[in-house]
């Protein structure tokens, strides 16, 4: 009966498009979704939705950090911090060129973005105050972002999986190199320990917060593990977190402001304070400490840097014959 019923269902799949139950069956068996294969509206529609936000999210990522390039402290930290930031546009390009293999522009994409038409992380809306949020920037907010991004090494779109796996991996280096810079920090004078804690006071928070919404509060968060876009739920990334990050905080003597934060033995984890949510869809509709800065920027970047697209365009047309 089980088997009839299953024939029955994959029948009516197939019935309302060719395509279906092969796209159905790739998910069942972990297989990849590759460009060429049918997909629903739906999940074409969520992959360009989440790739491209990921896509903006490394490049105005570049504006906090880059802002410290002139000022780091160091020839050597000078240098890494500009690699750091150089792997962060390596990873927007990976990322729209993924988006781009769902049908839709790199032009489209960065429109929709100066028209407020699609994101990027709300993390990236805070100022970087001292060389400590370089610091954090590294071991919080990357940290985070591994801890997202891991899973998606495993997501069912293949060239979005696949780019994941080099983004992890420099992700990796990148969230070393902050949480290298707290340790030094901590082990320095009284000002530059104050400067780690002070740094972890502010930024705290927002890492927790770019997980997103609790899962009953998330819109897209169902579908997406349905599809395995996702694979892991936000709260349960966010716990996997705190649970890797409060140890290393202890390491560095530093403290975390949540006083609410304890281990729990039964759960094998720890329990943490609620988040401010109304900061947080303050920040994401717009309205947080820098959202209005860095648009403004990501902007005047663009068009001012047209001259530049026009002459590779130009240049790549001739040596391939289109013009004379």
């Amino acid at each position: 009966m089980a088997n009839e019923r299953s024939f029955v269902t994959i029948s009516v799949v197939s019935a309302q498009h060719p395509g279906r139950a092969r796209f159905e069956a790739l998910l069942a068996a972990e297989e990849k979704v590759e460009p060429a294969d049918w997909m629903p509206e739906g999940y074409r529609k969520t992959l360009i939705r989440q790739i491209a936000q990921h896509a903006h999210s490394e490049v105005i990522g570049m504006q906090p950090e880059g802002n410290w390039i002139s000022r780091a402290p160091t020839l050597k930290r000078k240098a890494i911090l500009m690699a750091k930031v150089q792997d962060e546009a390596g990873h927007g390009l990976y990322l729209y060129s993924a988006a781009e293999t769902l049908g839709i522009t790199r032009d489209e994409m960065v429109r929709l973005l100066h028209e407020g038409k699609q994101k990027y992380s709300s993390i990236f809306n805070y100022p970087t105050l001292s060389w400590a949020d370089i610091g954090c920037i590294g071991w919080l907010v990357d940290g985070a972002a591994i801890t997202n991004q891991v899973m998606l090494t495993r997501c069912s779109f293949g060239p979005y999986a696949r780019g994941m796996v080099r983004i992890c991996k420099e992700e990796s280096f990148h969230q070393r190199q902050g949480f290298q810079i707290m340790e030094t920090l901590c082990r320095g004078s009284a000002e530059q320990r104050e400067m780690a804690q002070d740094g972890l006071g502010r930024w705290w928070w927002p890492s927790l917060m770019m997980f997103g919404p609790h899962d009953s509060d998330s819109t897209h968060s169902d579908q997406s593990m349905a599809w395995k876009i996702k694979r892991v739920s936000n709260d349960d990334l966010r716990q996997q977190f705190v649970d890797m990050t409060v140890p290393q905080a202890d390491y560095l003597g530093l403290t975390v402001p949540d006083p609410e934060l304890r281990w729990n033995p039964e759960r094998g984890h720890y329990d943490f304070g609620e988040i401010d949510w109304d900061e947080f869809w303050a920040v994401v509709r717009g309205n947080g400490p820098m959202n209005r800065e860095r648009i403004a920027h990501k902007r005047a970047a663009w068009y001012d840097g047209a001259w530049v697209r026009k002459a590779a365009s130009a240049y790549a047309a001739r040596h391939t014959g289109q013009v004379g």
